[in-house]
């Protein structure tokens, strides 16, 4: 049922209306849209419905005098050109419309002290903060985490919610593969120094290359773009591994135009991992071997978990989500070439 004029026009369904037709208080309404969390699952759920056969479409300003909250959510990434970003980016948007919330987005191009200053002008039109593969360090992490509600992705330390993905379970994965093509020397491109996701992996990645009896070779620090990993290539080629593993996709497919034109053959002279699985990885020639992450998965999750947090401000907040990673075998890895 839509409320209709004289004329037959639509009209705005009003928030008493809603109540009316719920049979509760306009109070409980407001609490029902606003705050669910804190209104019976059945109340709230008997108020939605009300909603939706009205056509009510709560107006923010409003909601914002009564709840003190501005509707809106706060998103802040290292780099937007990385392709790495754009679905974790999709993905909170979409959870956050679902939730009638709305997202600003900031990128701090890997500046740690952007991202500290835009998370203290953003803090102040927003209601909650996402703050993804952030590079600050950790006392200021903390520091602007007591000023608000905050979640960071890609990244855990503390008490700081955090959703994360399983960078050791990834690793394995890839050191296994490459163990079974017969590889026994792995090179690790590494990524940004201030990246705890690179920390993290060169972790995983000593542990799973001893455990499996192979030598691995830590080839320095590069940015975690295109050119980086023409940087490293030449390195690489120079070191005498069969092998390596990128810290990201983009770095890895950067590797692979350098190696072409060093007419080195991938993967019959040398196999190369990514990790991240962008869409350009499956277009590749040949198409990338990765560790797949849920990206957009990702992106909701940091959503599910800062509106908990807003609901219960006083709840536990050392709340921690690990997503699994998958490793996609594709044409870039093969069989060790013959020593």
């Amino acid at each position: 049922m839509v409320i209709q004029g004289p004329s037959g026009e639509q009209l705005r369904a009003t928030i008493r209306e809603v109540a009316r037709e719920a049979g509760v208080s306009p109070s409980t309404v407001s609490r029902a849209l606003s705050m669910p969390g804190l209104v019976n699952p059945v109340t709230r759920e008997r108020v939605l419905r009300a909603a939706q056969r009205l056509g009510y479409e709560p107006n923010r300003a409003a909601r914002g005098l009564i709840t003190g909250r501005t509707g809106n959510l706060g998103l802040i990434v290292p780099d937007l050109a990385n392709p790495f970003f754009p679905s974790l980016v999709k993905g909170v948007q979409a959870r956050a419309r679902e939730a009638d919330y709305a997202v600003f987005l900031a990128d701090t191009d890997e500046d740690p002290a952007a991202e500290s200053h835009l998370v203290r002008v953003l803090a102040k039109q927003v209601d909650g903060l996402i703050l993804c593969s952030p590079r600050a360090r950790e006392e200021d992490i903390l520091a602007l985490a007591g000023t608000t509600t905050l979640v960071m992705v890609n990244r855990r330390f503390g008490k700081v919610p955090s959703v994360v993905f399983d960078n050791s379970d990834g690793i394995r994965q890839a050191v296994a593969h490459l163990q079974a093509l017969g590889h026994r020397r792995v090179a690790w491109v590494g990524g940004p120094r201030t990246s705890w996701s690179n920390r993290e992996r060169v972790r995983a990645l000593r542990s799973a290359t001893a455990a499996a009896g192979m030598e691995l070779l830590v080839v320095g620090q590069f940015p975690p773009q295109f050119e980086g990993g023409i940087a490293a290539a030449d390195l690489i080629i120079a070191s005498g591994v069969t092998s390596v593993v990128a810290y990201n996709d983009v770095m890895a497919l950067g590797l692979l135009g350098r190696l072409r034109d060093r007419g080195v053959h991938v993967p019959q002279d040398f196999s190369v991992i990514g990790i991240d699985d962008i869409q350009m990885s499956g277009m590749s020639s040949p198409t990338l071997t990765t560790v797949s992450l849920t990206k957009e998965q990702a992106g909701r999750a940091a959503v599910d978990l800062l509106l908990s947090l807003l609901e219960q401000p006083d709840g536990v907040r050392n709340v921690r989500r690990e997503l699994p990673t998958q490793l996609r075998v594709r044409g870039s890895t093969g069989v060790a070439r013959a020593n």
